[in-house]
């Protein structure tokens, strides 16, 4: 179960190891290890959401 806090400038998130998502566990993202639990920063200036292209194809 993943928690979120909205917060100005991006959206805080509190998630187990299995889920995490790739940009998480590859760190392109900060987080924070806490115990069994991580905490992930998703800046606003980041989208949290795969863009649904493949890198290097153009619309």
């Amino acid at each position: 179960m993943t928690i979120r806090i909205r917060l100005p400038g991006g959206t805080l998130k509190i998630k187990k190891k299995d889920e995490l998502r790739r940009r998480e566990q590859k760190r392109q993202v900060p987080v924070w290890r806490l115990g069994d639990y991580f905490i992930v920063w998703w800046p606003s200036s980041i989208s949290d959401r795969p863009s649904g292209r493949p890198p290097g194809v153009s619309g």
